[in-house]
């Protein structure tokens, strides 16, 4: 029997090697009596100043174990896994092989779980392979041309491969362990496994993600780049292909995972009739603060040591009955562009796993709701739009933000230069006045949570802060309906998943989500015969 020990501290200067001491301690036990330690959680307690320290959870095997926990030693107890078991493979036949739309981080996963099972999957991506896309983003961010299929946001590894690579999820599923050991396997820190808050960094990601194509081939999968999803056929109310612009491919089952930007495929399922529904979502702008204001603000004194690296921070607020808050903080990072249509401007933020770059960025979002847009499924991406379009005329019509010190924006004053923090986007930004492009309840509330968000952090508030416009891209506006099977309504065959379906917000929540829908489809098809 296993042993999950919580709660064991280790001070900023203790190496981890002294776990093993301390749980030999927690148990009045010799260390020699205790084998194969593994970290299972870490988190950093920098609650108070003068006392920051990281908390482990290990799991470890000990003489008699039984007898250990008949003690009730607080914090011991037995250690059970709660990975689901693996699917049964259905009865129903296949027509060719199963299909998986968009290679992002959902897509990615079923397709992987696909071909672990013998089910060779076929996957369509509408971008590039991570090689050639980073070469396309790099040209885009240099006052290059945008590639509207092949950006940020849309080509392999879907739009988590530029950013920090961030892992932290609020779901409990306990398919995240083995997605995060996947990660680990294929490339990512070894610490991505176990840590509270973990992160790859973009530079280590796009490694990863070309490392999983490579798993997935080598059993039989298949991808098809530069490949976009333009129709479904449907017959008698089951999947019968799926149209691109190189042809018909024909299947029975697809995984849909486009992602939350695929606009044209949530146009085309309206046509076709499926249940789409508008659904929350959240926009704003990009702040930027220099890093070490942020560091000293949670660290204190021990700001800078060795063990801490960059800080990070999470706030939240209300304005009336809604919500504002900050969202993918990214730090020692950069706002990228992040536009995937002609015409409109979209941040994000990024950071390499280093995260020492002089700035901290984070969006800071309002929450947005159904009855703010429309009642229409597809009017909250109009709601986007015209934000993105407004950004996009503020900054010249090429591709530049525009920007504003947040002092100015608290007075309601276009800002004229900067000077403490500079602006890390590019291609570049151009001082303006956010308040007109921001609808009034976003500016608002952005407005009355700063002050706020100062008393919380130090500094936060400052007025030569930047803010960068438009952060729109948070989630998608629109949910494609699902039944229990997980298949789309009246839609037999068609399996909706990840961010890009509504009901995932993160790498790790859509990578589960795609594991859930390959499971989905598993148990209902039997793997196709290799003749």
């Amino acid at each position: 029997m296993t042993m999950l020990i919580r709660d064991l501290r280790l001070s900023l200067d203790e190496e981890e090697t002294l776990l093993l001491n301390h749980a030999a301690k927690k148990l009045h036990l010799p260390e020699e009596a205790l084998s194969h330690l593994r970290i299972r959680r870490m988190s950093l307690d920098a609650r108070k100043k003068n006392d920051i320290h990281y908390k482990y959870t290990v799991s470890l095997e000990a003489w008699d174990e039984k007898k250990l926990l008949q003690k009730k030693i607080p914090g011991v107890e037995p250690f059970l896994s709660a990975l689901p078991d693996p699917p049964r493979h259905g009865t129903r036949s296949l027509r060719n092989r199963p299909v998986v739309v968009g290679a992002g981080p959902s897509g990615m996963f079923a397709a992987l779980a696909l071909a672990r099972e013998g089910y060779c999957p076929l996957l369509l991506e509408r971008g590039a392979p991570v090689e050639k896309r980073v070469t396309s983003v790099e040209t885009f961010w240099n006052g290059g041309p945008l590639d509207p299929d092949c950006n940020v946001l849309f080509g392999e590894g879907g739009a988590g491969t530029f950013s920090d690579g961030k892992l932290t999820t609020r779901i409990k599923d306990p398919r995240c362990e083995s997605i995060l050991e996947d990660l680990v396997r294929f490339g990512a820190p070894e610490d991505c496994a176990y840590a509270a808050k973990p992160h790859i960094g973009t530079d280590i990601l796009r490694q990863v993600v070309s490392r999983i194509r490579t798993e997935i081939e080598s059993l039989g999968g298949e991808y098809l780049f530069h490949t976009r999803l333009t129709g479904i056929v449907i017959k008698d109310g089951i999947l019968a292909a799926l149209e691109t612009p190189a042809g018909l491919v024909e299947t029975n089952a697809c995984i849909l995972a486009v992602g939350h930007s695929a606009r044209d495929v949530y146009q085309m399922l309206f046509k076709k009739g499926l249940d789409l529904r508008p659904k929350p979502f959240a926009v704003g702008v990009r702040i930027e603060h220099p890093q070490r204001l942020i560091d000293a603000s949670q660290y204190g004194k021990l700001a800078g040591h060795p063990r801490l690296g960059a800080a990070e921070y999470h706030l939240a607020t209300k304005d009336g009955c809604r919500g504002v808050y900050t969202f993918c903080m990214c730090p020692g990072g950069r706002v990228v562009a992040s536009s995937s249509e002609e015409g409109g401007v979209v941040t994000n933020g990024m950071s390499f796993h280093a995260r020492n770059e002089a700035n901290a960025n984070a969006a800071i979002v309002v929450q947005v709701d159904p009855e703010d847009f429309g009642t229409s499924p597809l009017d909250g991406v109009v709601f986007q739009q015209r934000m993105e379009k407004a950004a996009f005329a503020a900054g010249g019509h090429s591709y530049y933000a525009p920007a504003q010190k947040v002092g100015d924006f608290l007075h309601c004053q276009p800002s004229r230069t900067f000077s403490e923090v500079q602006p890390s986007y590019r291609p570049g930004v151009v001082p303006s006045d956010l308040h007109e492009i921001l609808p009034d309840f976003i500016a608002h509330g952005i407005s009355e949570a700063l002050p706020r968000f100062g008393q919380m952090l130090r500094g936060y508030d400052i007025g030569e802060a930047l803010l960068t416009g438009v952060e729109t891209r948070t989630s998608s506006p629109v949910r494609i309906q699902r039944e229990e099977s997980g298949t789309a309504p009246g839609l037999d065959g068609l399996y909706p998943a990840g961010e890009g379906a509504g009901y995932a917000g993160g790498i790790v929540s859509a990578a589960v989500d795609g594991l859930r829908a390959a499971h989905n489809l598993i148990e209902h098809f039997a793997p196709p015969s290799r003749t």
